[in-house]
């Protein structure tokens, strides 16, 4: 509809950019280079952000830089994960059928990424999003998932994504042991307002529009309500797109952004 209006070859605002077309700031090439690091070394990365940070746009940044013959990824995002889920997850992707007892389905999972490792040169990474949501028998799961060889090593590269209050979590003492086998730590911010302006830039550069769309005022209300959060600015600047077509104005300013921030962002 407002694709038509405003002469867009492509939707700007959505989710699904192509990895090529993602909004890059530091942190996040910063975010990518550890997760490397700890793909690369078998390790066990933890990574927080508050909602709409950006965790998943890293993630998916990160798993297409890992190379196909070198890597096997499994991405898995359960609210409700518990351990025998978990190995239901991960062994079809192996090409096995998951034992039914725990402790069984636990063995395979060691002996099949072993064989990954050893018979097909491959390094298993496994990440984990919503971790925020892990239940204490999931997260003891992971721990003794990661005590392999006497402790010796990591049986894989184990990357848990979450909430901020993942960390508030993991701080608990029953977690101790846990916090202990984290190699690496990152928390992910806000875009600040220059940020914003730049990422909101590229969202209409990718829909191939090379002029102003929105004013600087309206830049400023879109990061006054947003904070950074990628998520609020992409519902924002639809939102604002789609009034603009109706009314048949071009340029959206600080008056509009205010106005739809009233009638549909208040509650």
């Amino acid at each position: 509809m407002f694709e038509a209006f405003f002469g867009f070859a492509r939707t700007p605002f959505v989710r699904n950019l192509p990895e090529g077309e993602l909004f890059h700031t530091p942190q996040l090439e910063e975010l990518c280079s550890r997760l490397d690091y700890t793909a690369r070394n078998n390790l066990f990365a933890v990574v927080t952000g508050d909602v709409g940070t950006g965790k998943t746009t890293g993630i998916r940044k990160f798993t297409a830089s890992l190379a196909a013959e070198k890597y096997a990824v499994f991405y898995i995002s359960d609210s409700a994960l518990t351990p025998r889920n978990f190995y239901f997850e991960v062994l079809p992707h192996l090409g096995m059928r998951p034992h039914f007892f725990r402790g069984d389905a636990k063995r395979q999972l060691m002996r099949s990424l072993e064989d990954l490792k050893e018979l097909h040169k491959k390094q298993p990474v496994i990440i984990v999003d919503e971790a925020h949501l892990l239940s204490r028998e999931m997260l003891e799961e992971i721990r003794f998932l990661l005590n392999a060889k006497m402790d010796s090593e990591n049986p894989m590269s184990l990357i848990l994504v979450g909430q901020l209050e993942l960390r508030d979590i993991l701080k608990k003492q029953i977690y101790e042991a846990i916090r202990q086998r984290i190699d690496l730590l990152y928390s992910l911010r806000a875009l600040d307002r220059a940020e914003t302006a730049a990422y909101m830039k590229r969202h209409l550069e990718y829909a191939g529009e090379k002029r102003d769309v929105f004013t600087d005022a309206a830049i400023d209300a879109v990061y006054g309500h947003s904070k950074g959060a990628v998520r609020k600015i992409n519902k924002l600047c639809t939102t604002s797109l789609i009034h603009a077509a109706q009314i048949g104005k071009r340029l959206i300013d600080d008056y509009m952004i205010s106005l739809i921030i009233d009638e549909e962002f208040s509650w």
